[in-house]
């Protein structure tokens, strides 16, 4: 049987679990593919179904795992330690490359740490998640007002953007989800067979199948709609329409269609050894690096206005997926480490109360 992680402590690593890993990795790669075909969607149906599909669950079950494996107990000096050198700290090199990237091939002269660029927003997220989880979990019903604050959030049009707020809030029940999924260890049910495993999984292909057929029925009602910024959580609801009362009954059907595909996804995972699953472990190298990769694609005007846009798309789906591959390779890892995960010692005064060679789960639980 295999225990999941709660029991770990600050310097013990958790075991590593073949389905986390080979989740995290397919969540990544299917950012990365959204990322991919994002140019093609006004261009192409199938290309904003595609993206509609995964655009509904894909960040929420990145939020949920995250969730899954953070802990809710006072924040220890390694844990302060390991929010400065795995969030804070790359955020400012990741943000001050792209204001860098920004200058020379678009001019702007703008450095603006306060909003942060393209993928960036999820370290903020993660920061804001950390820092409140201890706060939410005095709470007696901690999912439901998490809930409450991301319906709510968005009636108030000056929440926007700036350190990522709007939609760290906007996901946030999708984190607590996750940390609560450990403490009503779901996961261990699942592994012991509690749970029966076949009619769960048949269920879970058919919620994937329904909302297919759903986003395809509908792609000219949804593109009339822009209901792909509903999946963004970033936006007050007055700027998603003729603002009316029931706009926040409609964050909650969307949040709760993400959860509920976010959990059908992971019923899905195997628990074997994948050729993916060691990839798992690179989630943050891809979700950082490969904007930089895609920024001259989608910059250069050639996924815009193409005579075969579906073609297109399963050219950049291959793209996004090869990629997500190449980034989380061992010899990108080890290039790129000092800009991931930066070795910041000389930052730290000394201590004796912690050990700094402790092993360093990624912000999502990889590492």
């Amino acid at each position: 049987m295999i225990e999941p992680a709660a029991a770990t402590t600050d310097r013990t690593p958790p075991p590593r679990v073949p389905m986390w890993d080979t989740a995290r990795f397919l969540c990544v790669a299917l950012v990365v593919i959204g990322h991919a075909i994002q140019r093609l969607i006004h261009d192409s149906d199938l290309a904003l179904g595609v993206y509609l599909f995964i655009y509904a669950w894909h960040m929420p079950a990145f939020a949920l795992i995250s969730g899954y494996f953070s802990k809710a107990g006072p924040p220890t000096e390694l844990r302060m330690r390991r929010m400065i050198t795995d969030i804070l700290l790359p955020y400012a090199i990741m943000e001050s490359l792209w204001t860098t990237v920004k200058f020379v091939v678009e001019g702007r002269r703008v450095f603006d740490p306060t909003t942060p660029s393209w993928t960036l927003w999820f370290l903020l997220a993660l920061a804001i998640f950390r820092l409140i989880l201890p706060y939410l979990a005095l709470i007696r019903w901690p999912l439901l007002l998490a809930i409450a604050a991301s319906v709510g959030i968005g009636y108030l049009d000056n929440v926007d953007k700036t350190f990522s707020l709007s939609r760290a809030i906007g996901i946030l029940p999708f984190f607590v989800l996750g940390w609560r999924m450990r403490e009503w260890d779901l996961v261990r049910r699942w592994f012991s067979g509690l749970i029966p495993r076949w009619p769960v999984r048949i269920a879970a292909v058919a919620l994937f199948a329904a909302w297919a057929v759903i986003v395809w029925i509908g792609i000219d009602l949804w593109r009339q709609t822009d209901l792909r910024y509903w999946f963004f959580y970033d936006r007050a609801y007055d700027r998603l329409g003729d603002a009316e009362w029931w706009f926040g009954l409609v964050r909650l059907g969307v949040l709760m269609l993400g959860a509920v595909l976010a959990i059908a996804f992971l019923t899905l995972v195997t628990n074997r050894q994948l050729w993916i699953t060691p990839f798992g472990r690179s989630t943050m190298y891809i979700y950082l690096l490969h904007s930089f990769a895609l920024y001259p694609l989608r910059e250069s005007g050639i996924l815009e206005g193409t005579a075969a846009p579906n073609l297109l798309l399963v050219t950049m789906i291959a793209v996004g997926a090869a990629l997500s591959v190449l980034l989380g390779t061992s010899p990108v890892r080890r290039f790129f480490q000092p800009l991931i995960e930066p070795r910041a010692e000389w930052l730290f005064r000394e201590s004796e109360s912690e050990s700094r060679r402790t092993s360093r789960p990624g912000p999502t639980g990889s590492g």
